[in-house]
């Protein structure tokens, strides 16, 4: 959760090990412990939280799985964890022989392993491809590293459902086929589910989310699944779900017809995250009475194409690529907010930017004939090319994808070299194509170190053009401190899909005042955060054990005769106390000298601020000087 890992970045380890031991209250059988923050010194990290997890009894009792993607902190904790832990994960993505001696290691350390269905050639995502890879793993652990069946733990990976992307609708059917598969072929053999992903759609309907959670582990448990992972007690009954919301949900699951994502996308839209009823939503023909602008923009947020050529044509004397420009980018705008809120879901804006494709086609022949008209060859409009990656080790391209399409409906030219995509391959493909632009996308923590090594490549190579930076792990922070030092082009932090297009814009500039101020903003901006970030490391100050107990506390020998009181010459015992004043006494202090006592953190939690915090700060303190 986001309050645990603020915690473990404070080190408050004793707050955070407040919510481990709720989980164990609620009834968790194992507790997984995740350590991959990007701005965090990972090994060490699990290391000094396990030993704090150690002495707590309550907790103690449990299993531990440890959990990263990074084999460096897996293996930090098996060093110090006691008893038989669960390693999460492993997996033949890197080949059989780098497998077979991480599983060996994990055999002599007297650890299980969990293995995740990747391969050489990336994520299993079909039935077939699911069955192929965990077989292999199951008979390379048996045969070779010499496991009991019973200490092997398989995830077929639960992918997302209800994205709105036609190729994702039968994921979680074979999902189940597989585990039904599994148990059947594969004897003793354990398998898991890590299911938060099969809801990632639908972040920020917490209602949505955990009835989606309940009814797929109502079908998996019948198919056999063994083990998941779920936050304890957050599940609600699957007989309690209301029948309405369990049929919409049940029907995405197990992928009844083409309309069910729809229906259920129209269910979340009146569902708020505690059950109510939403009714700030406008009814549904009214929205025709707005203007034409308006209509456009409600268009998008609701991804409806049977008004576009009418609301275009009613504003027909406005050029057409300002209506792209202004019009439709308000629009794009506006949904990336309310996704970044929370408020839109996933298949919410792939709709929207089908929508946006739907409109840009309908205006193309103006565009077209506008440039004619106003002989403006050379403009951004197809001369802007570049290519966009998911990078090495990471196969998740639902970011990257809604990136292409917003770009394309912007008359980018992208070049989609795809998923798990190695650094030397996106430079021989960027100088090859003679690309403006490169685009990185990631999902996972290890993402970001390819990122950073696709900076250092394009470095090497002599690249100067904007490398622009997304993907959920990715952070201004992070872009700034690691990848932006790399690189001495543009690098570039895009917090989402609608937010792609703006840079694009300041970056390729017709006006080169415009782009120098807009490149100028961006390094001063890094340069802040840089900064910031080096101040609050600097105040962490840690007194070394012996400084420690030299500072201890010792009482005095006897309690001394409080002195009178300069303002009212009494003795202030606890029964005879006299304020020194009454009423309301004002304090002029400048803001620079309270400075560097405040921390914006507990402001910026209350307000919801989860991305991008260290800018957060830096513009709360320009707004109160």
């Amino acid at each position: 959760s986001r309050k645990f890992a603020r915690l473990i970045n404070e080190k408050k380890y004793d707050q955070a090990l407040e919510i481990a031991q709720g989980m164990v209250r609620d009834g968790a059988h194992i507790l997984d412990v995740n350590m991959d923050d990007p701005m965090l010194d990972s090994p060490t990290s699990m290391r000094e939280f396990l030993f704090f997890m150690g002495s707590d009894p309550e907790v103690a009792k449990v299993p531990l799985m440890l959990d990263s993607s990074r084999w460096e902190v897996l293996e930090a904790g098996l060093q110090c964890v006691q008893g038989k832990s669960i390693v999460n994960s492993i997996s033949l993505k890197e080949g059989p022989e780098a497998f077979l001696g991480k599983a060996k290691l994990i055999k002599r350390y007297g650890a299980v392993p969990l293995v995740m269905a990747f391969d050489e050639q990336g994520q299993a995502a079909t039935y077939e491809r699911r069955i192929e890879i965990c077989t292999r793993a199951y008979h390379l652990l048996v045969d070779e590293a010499g496991f009991e069946p019973q200490d092997i733990i398989l995830d077929p990976n639960v992918l997302a459902v209800g994205t709105g992307m036609e190729e994702h609708r039968h994921f979680a059917v074979d999902f189940l086929e597989t585990v039904r598969y599994l148990k059947q072929n594969l004897k003793g053999a354990l398998v898991i589910a890590g299911v938060s992903n099969l809801s990632f759609a639908f972040r920020g309907n917490e209602t949505i989310r955990e009835a989606m959670h309940s009814v797929f582990l109502y079908h998996a448990i019948a198919a056999g699944l063994d083990m998941a992972i779920v936050k304890p007690g957050a599940q609600p009954i699957y007989s309690e779900i209301p029948e309405s919301l369990r049929r919409a949900v049940e029907d995405v699951i197990l992928d009844a017809d083409a309309g069910a994502t729809s229906r259920l996308i129209e269910m979340a839209g009146t569902i708020a995250s505690h059950g109510q009823q939403d009714t700030g939503v406008i009814a549904r023909e009214a929205w025709r009475d707005l203007d034409a602008g308006e209509r456009l923009h409600y268009a998008l947020a609701h991804g409806i194409e049977k008004h576009l050529e009418e609301d275009l044509e009613a504003i027909s004397d406005i050029p057409a690529i300002e209506i792209v420009e202004n019009t439709l980018m308000e629009g794009m705008k506006r949904v990336g907010k309310l996704f970044g809120e929370g408020k839109m879901f996933l298949p919410q804006v792939v709709r929207t930017a089908r929508t946006m494709k739907k409109a840009v086609s309908i205006l193309q022949p103006r565009i077209e004939s506008e440039k004619k008209n106003q002989d403006t060859e050379g403009t951004k409009s197809g001369t802007v090319k570049g290519i966009i990656a998911t990078v090495r080790g990471d196969v998740h391209d639902i970011g990257k994808n809604l990136v292409i399409l917003v770009m394309e409906c912007n008359n980018y030219k992208v070049i989609d070299l795809g998923v798990m995509v190695p650094a030397h391959k996106i430079v021989e493909a960027a100088l090859q194509e003679q690309a403006a632009f490169v685009g990185l996308s990631g999902l996972i923590t290890p993402s970001l170190d390819e990122m950073v090594e696709v900076a250092g490549a394009m470095e090497k190579a002599g690249l100067a053009i904007p490398l622009f930076i997304g993907g959920a792990t990715t952070s201004a922070l992070f872009t700034a401190l690691r990848i932006a030092p790399r690189y001495s082009g543009p690098v570039i932090h895009c917090p989402d899909a609608a937010g792609v297009v703006p840079v694009l814009a300041g970056c390729f500039s017709k006006d080169s005042g415009e782009r120098e101020r807009f490149l100028a903003d961006l390094h001063a901006t890094q340069e802040r955060l840089r900064n910031a970030y080096t101040k609050a490391a600097a105040r962490k100050e840690y007194l070394s054990p012996p400084q420690a107990r030299a500072n201890k506390w010792i009482p005095a020998a006897a309690p001394k005769t409080p002195e009178p009181c300069s303002c009212c010459r009494q003795h202030h015992g606890t029964d005879n106390f006299v304020p020194p004043f009454v009423g309301v006494r004002d304090f002029d202090i400048p803001f620079e000298k309270l400075r560097k006592y405040l921390d914006w953190d507990g402001f910026l939690s209350i307000w919801e601020v989860r991305q991008n915090r260290e800018q957060g700060k830096i513009a709360i303190e320009d707004a109160v000087r």
